[in-house]
């Protein structure tokens, strides 16, 4: 299955100020559609070129670093552009999820501290996540362009925090943009289709 650069959801200045039209054109046409073309490339002639991108994923981890680095960028950033939306964010949360964040997770102000922190202390390159696991909801955090499919985890949530996604708009300050992020873009609706979709 070859990949392809999908379209933003919505216009590349509609996330402001939270986050700029430069970033998005920075970030989605141009780093996302090099995972794409690299991805691609890399996928030829392997063993995963018709298997969906989740397999490819997993499949790929730890066994083709180039392919998986790709290929787990491009599964990461398809969900992370259907994570935000133009005043989005806050804790509008659809009732069974937010159940859950109250149970699995002591709250939704808990939550929320404990995820930007997860995006704080994510050294270098990476991502902070809301994934089920075992059942269960968790704030996670991975290096690079993993993700909670090779932990054994389906990702509902997540927050890139690799330099590229929020230097022009907030410089070094890594724990503006994740709170930004959390109060101000996140698409609650499409975090609650994956989490019914995780659930099942």
């Amino acid at each position: 299955m070859s990949f392809s650069l999908p379209d933003l959801p919505y216009a590349h200045d509609a996330l402001g100020p939270h986050m700029s039209k430069e970033t998005l054109e920075y970030h989605h046409d141009k780093h996302h559609l090099a995972y794409v073309n690299n991805g691609n490339n890399l996928l030829k002639g392997t063993e995963w070129e018709n298997k969906s991108l989740e397999e490819i994923v997993k499949g790929s981890f730890g066994k083709n670093a180039g392919l998986f680095n790709n290929a787990g960028q491009h599964y990461n950033h398809l969900h992370f552009w259907k994570w935000m939306k133009p005043n989005g964010g806050g804790d509008k949360i659809p009732g069974a999820l937010k159940t859950k964040i109250d149970s699995d997770l002591g709250g939704v102000a808990k939550a929320k501290e404990d995820f930007i922190q997860a995006g704080v202390t994510q050294f270098g390159s990476g991502w902070a996540w809301l994934a089920v696991k075992d059942g269960k909801l968790a704030v996670m955090k991975t290096a690079n362009g993993e993700s909670p499919l090779v932990q054994g985890a389906k990702p509902i949530l997540g927050c890139d925090v690799w330099e590229h996604s929020y230097y022009i708009d907030y410089r070094n300050r890594r724990p503006d943009y994740l709170k930004a992020f959390w109060e101000n873009l996140i698409n609650w609706d499409y975090v609650n289709e994956m989490f019914q979709a995780a659930s099942k």
